[in-house]
């Protein structure tokens, strides 16, 4: 017996959806073939931006390549006079480049030929503090090397390299390093923790990190000064623009954080290469934060933490800014080195909302899809669809809802993943996750197949998982969830254990399941389970072999 009643209040806000406001989209690929792509929300036409074809070369403004000279006033004063003259573009041809913090203007395409490798200097002299962002937050911090503000129609293209020199900025754990990278790192130079696990590049860096205590509690420009070279920024940062592109080029190397538009409209992001050392701190990839109406296509990451993070901010600040990230359409990149492949939060206090995600592969990335929050954030994230998802590889879980993100480490029982939370009052604090789509998932070994760690005053709630074969050590584990269906499961374990387990969850329904490896295959517990429905494909379920039942919420598990 199958609950329809369950089965069809989950699926039909989905699919309803799908069938609704589903529009085609022409989107062009990196060979200038197009594919048409079946949106499932109404998306606005990107407002792409163009550009007169009046060229200026930064060589004819004084740049010397191929030197440590810095290039920084020749780059600039081009930028400037193309944009005072109407805009147009800015050559950067082929050779070695250094400079100093570059700023973008209104209608200028920062264009580098192949072979131009833009190299930002060591000298961090060069970088001023200045009123900036960071993790959400309005904070004093270094100028960015690629920056603009409040600019409309712009674009950085071509084949080169920017190179943000992150290792003269960038702290390092000794966890991240071999023993011999670790003994080379500290002979170089620089300053060890108190402890003597992180190594700090310079004194500046140490007492701005280590000595927190003695920072102004009202901090300016003025009197941040002595901690400057703690003060990382983002190495390419655009702030409340208007129809950016970002096409072709390489950008690495970063000292924090390496793209990160923040409240800016009408966003092309496409055949990018975006590369971190794995070590690295802080070390994300592309941080959509606060952003609306865009696309990233055909990108390759190999990053030291989240790879393609969508954000809003963080906290009270978050949400009084109240500028969800949404209308995205994200497709073709690949992953190869990340913390999380695709990641939501953990600074979503201002909503993250319409995010379609088609056709990523991520391999060897730590965690999969990743979506993480804690009481506080406050913020809603609905309506992400996510299709064709492929993963190999993965050290930890592929898909991931952690709602204690920082927060107090959670008893779990070792072969149920079991906990039991406190329920808290709902507020403007509380995060919420719901109404997720997910479809054609497939996982070549991970340790955990599903991790879904919801809290009980606002359950994980409305996800449907259709269509996915993954290959993990352990398999689903789900603590306060709701609305949760499977259509067309496939587990295949490499350790016996529990195929599926949840507890404290409603309105569950599991149909098309199929597994292999496991001595179990359900465990169901949690005093507030409820309306959970059972279907394993062509295989007839025991209870209390295939399926085991906290006896209190037995008659509330049906299975078939």
């Amino acid at each position: 017996m199958i609950k329809i009643k369950n089965k069809l209040f989950i699926t039909v806000f989905l699919f309803t959806a799908l069938s609704c406001v589903s529009q085609k989209k022409v989107v062009s690929n990196v060979t200038g073939k197009s594919s048409v792509l079946k949106i499932p929300f109404k998306m606005p036409e990107i407002q792409i931006p163009t550009f007169k074809k009046d060229t200026l070369n930064i060589v004819n403004f004084g740049a010397v390549p191929n030197t440590e000279a810095l290039c920084t006033k020749a780059i600039n004063d081009a930028i400037s006079k193309c944009s005072e003259s109407g805009g147009g573009v800015v050559l950067i041809p082929a050779g070695l480049w250094t400079t100093g913090p570059i700023k973008m203007k209104s209608n200028v395409n920062l264009h580098t030929q192949n072979g131009a490798f833009i190299s930002f200097t060591s000298d961090l002299k060069q970088y001023k503090l200045i009123e900036s962002y960071f993790e959400g937050s309005k904070v004093i911090r270094c100028e960015s090397p690629i920056m603009g503000i409040n600019l409309e129609n712009i674009a950085i293209t071509g084949e080169g390299i920017f190179d943000g020199n992150g290792a003269k900025w960038r702290p390092v754990k000794i966890g991240k390093m071999t023993a011999g990278q670790w003994d080379e790192l500290v002979k170089s130079s620089g300053v060890l923790s108190k402890d003597g696990k992180i190594w700090y590049p310079s004194k500046g860096a140490y007492l701005g990190n280590e000595e927190r205590d003695k920072l102004p509690k009202k901090q300016t420009v003025e009197n941040m000064e002595p901690y400057k070279e703690a003060l990382r920024p983002v190495m390419v940062n655009f702030v409340n623009c208007k129809k950016l592109l970002l096409d072709g080029v390489t950008f690495q190397n970063s000292p924090a954080w390496n793209v990160n538009p923040l409240m800016c409209e009408h966003l092309t992001l496409r055949n990018l290469t975006i590369r971190n050392p794995w070590y690295s701190q802080n070390g994300d990839g592309l941080d959509l934060e606060s952003c609306r109406i865009g696309s990233v296509t055909n990108c390759r990451f190999d990053v030291g933490d989240d790879a393609i993070c969508i954000k809003s901010g963080k906290d009270k600040e978050g949400r009084e800014r109240g500028k969800p990230t949404e209308l995205f359409v994200i497709t073709d990149c690949v992953v190869y080195h990340a913390h999380g492949g695709f990641t939501i939060g953990s600074e979503m206090s201002g909503g993250v909302k319409n995010i379609y995600a088609k056709n990523l592969t991520f391999n060897g990335t730590d965690c999969g899809l990743r979506f993480k929050s804690v009481r506080g954030r406050g913020g809603v994230v609905e309506n992400i669809w996510m299709e064709d998802i492929r993963m190999n590889n993965i050290p930890t879980d592929a898909i991931n809802f952690n709602l204690y993100y920082f927060g107090k480490s959670l008893k779990e029982d070792k072969n149920t993943g079991e906990v039991a939370v406190a329920k808290e009052p709902v507020s403007e604090e509380t995060p919420a996750f719901k109404n997720m789509y997910f479809k054609n998932i497939s996982v070549n070994g991970a340790s955990q197949a599903v991790k879904i760690m919801g809290i009980p005053e606002m359950p994980v709630e409305g996800i449907l998982f259709e269509n996915m074969v993954i290959r993990a050590d352990v398999g689903i584990q789900m603590n306060y969830t709701s609305k949760i269906e499977f259509k067309g499961l496939d587990l295949r374990l490499d350790k016996p254990g529990i195929a599926v387990s949840f507890s404290n969850s409603q309105n569950v329904n599991i149909e098309g399941f199929k597994s292999t490896g496991e001595n179990q295959m359900f465990w169901v517990g949690g005093a507030a389970t409820k309306d959970i429905t059972l279907n394993s494909e062509g295989r007839k379920m025991i209870w209390d072999k295939d399926v085991k039942v906290l006896e209190a919420v037995k008659n509330e598990v049906k299975i078939n």
